[in-house]
């Protein structure tokens, strides 16, 4: 696609009813849209059927990082209720934060959250307008956060979670997200079981996805946007894994958009990566050239987002557009909590 694409390439008509507001009761239950990047075919199945479209010698590759319970609901020192989303941890103790209201957190403004158990202090501004917040607390800061934190949902779901571990994937270990790495909220264990049962190797990657992930693209033209960096690892067994399935003939399947974000940042010429950590800003569109993924399993994604103009690259806008109004006219449940495709 030439340069100078324009986001509203990127617009479909969603029925905000079609927005998943809860989790499905049973993860494995959800729909799975299976379409062919090639012809742009499409079949309606259910994910607990996805091992039929895996192959003996693939690989998955999945985001085990986890989601921190980083919304603190608590209250100013002086009085007045106050909400704090954790960005990052800038320092020991110190985190950019979201702070809602924002104008009653000016610097020096205390905070109070669980009958004292966590106080706070607003120590200073970035550049984007978030709020420097100091912590203090007995114990460790991370089983303070399980015991007071809520998750930190995206800003289209109302209803509240009322099991956190829904929005956690069953593989996940390492904290350090903003929000979940959504594609992979359908695995169960008994499924990733039967998954390898067929020759289907597992393999993890670490990424911690940033709330940049739902900043919309404000320029009209999609090269203007500046991508958010977010920190990843590639451990060397995954690295070594992936390296061996591609000599071998087999698929790579990335996991998300995030999975496959890692995947292409350290990928060389060739679709071989390397051991790494380190932050990626990585922005695919329309006209990137993949390396390393053969497969792609993903949620459906906002209108005009970063994540619709990636899966847009791997199997082609027109193809993703037709395969998102055939969603919607099937009544798929879209975003976080909604079902799947996976894209071959």
């Amino acid at each position: 696609m030439a340069a100078g694409t324009n986001k509203r390439d990127f617009y479909y008509d969603l029925p905000e009813g079609l927005i998943a507001q809860t989790p499905i009761e049973r993860r494995e239950q959800s729909r799975l849209l299976c379409m062919d990047r090639v012809t742009g075919e499409t079949e309606h199945r259910r994910f607990f059927e996805l091992p039929e479209f895996l192959r003996e010698g693939d690989c998955l590759v999945l985001n085990d990082s986890r989601v921190l319970p980083a919304r603190l609901i608590g209250s100013r020192e002086t009085g007045g209720a106050i909400e704090v989303v954790l960005l990052r941890e800038v320092e020991s103790c110190v985190w950019e934060c979201l702070t809602r209201p924002g104008r009653k957190t000016r610097v020096g403004t205390k905070l109070v959250f669980g009958d004292g158990e966590l106080t706070a202090i607003v120590t200073g501004v970035t550049d984007g307008g978030n709020r420097l917040v100091e912590f203090a607390f007995d114990g460790i800061f991370l089983e303070v956060l399980e015991r007071l934190g809520k998750m930190p949902l995206p800003p289209y779901i109302h209803e509240e979670l009322y099991d956190g571990e829904r929005y956690q994937t069953v593989y996940s270990r390492f904290i350090g997200s903003a929000a979940a790495p959504t594609a992979g909220l359908h695995f169960t264990h008994e499924l990733l079981d039967e998954i390898s049962a067929r020759g289907v190797r597992l393999c993890y990657i670490t990424l911690h996805v940033g709330l940049g992930t739902f900043r919309p693209v404000k320029s009209d033209v999609i090269e203007e946007h500046k991508m958010h960096a977010e920190y990843f690892i590639i451990p060397p067994e995954t690295a070594e894994t992936v390296n061996r399935v591609k000599a071998q003939g087999g698929r790579v399947i990335a996991v998300g958009t995030t999975s496959c974000r890692a995947l292409e940042s350290c990928s060389d010429g060739r679709g071989c990566i390397s051991a790494f950590s380190g932050f990626t800003d990585i922005f695919i569109y329309p006209g990137y050239e993949f390396k390393c993924i053969d497969g792609l399993i993903t949620n459906f994604h906002l209108p005009e987002s970063t994540l619709i103009m990636l899966v847009s690259a791997f199997a082609g806008r027109e193809n993703v557009l037709r395969a998102y109004e055939s969603a919607v006219r099937e009544r798929y449940r879209f975003f976080s909590f909604g079902d799947a495709m996976m894209i071959t």
